[in-house]
């Protein structure tokens, strides 16, 4: 499904205003891609950058340009270990948290 442009603008707009939307879509993004569901993670983590620093500051930070970028977050992309992690490295900084992995048992 194509999102909308009004669906990516009030994305944008409530990231702007709200620093807990902001970190809880990381967060989700991040739960989604270590849980294995990497489209829908991708799909999360494209949306966060989109609201926050952009695919264009973003290439500057990671050396990727930004092209390249958007097809490693787009639905048939398929972004390499390194690049994915030296991506979420960057996003971290630049919002200015760091994320952890708590770990727990599943129940049986």
């Amino acid at each position: 499904m194509t999102l909308t442009r009004d669906f990516r603008e009030t994305i944008k707009a409530r990231a702007d205003r709200d620093e807990a939307f902001r970190s809880a879509l990381l967060s989700e993004a991040l739960d989604l891609l270590l849980s294995g569901n990497l489209d829908d993670g991708k799909a999360v983590l494209r949306d966060y950058i989109n609201a926050t620093i952009g695919f264009e500051t973003l290439a500057e930070s990671v050396g990727i340009p930004s092209k390249s970028l958007m097809r490693m977050f787009s639905a048939k992309g398929n972004p390499r270990a390194d690049n994915l992690f030296n991506v979420i490295m960057h996003l971290q900084h630049a919002a200015g948290i760091r994320v952890s992995v708590e770990v727990t048992e599943e129940a049986a």
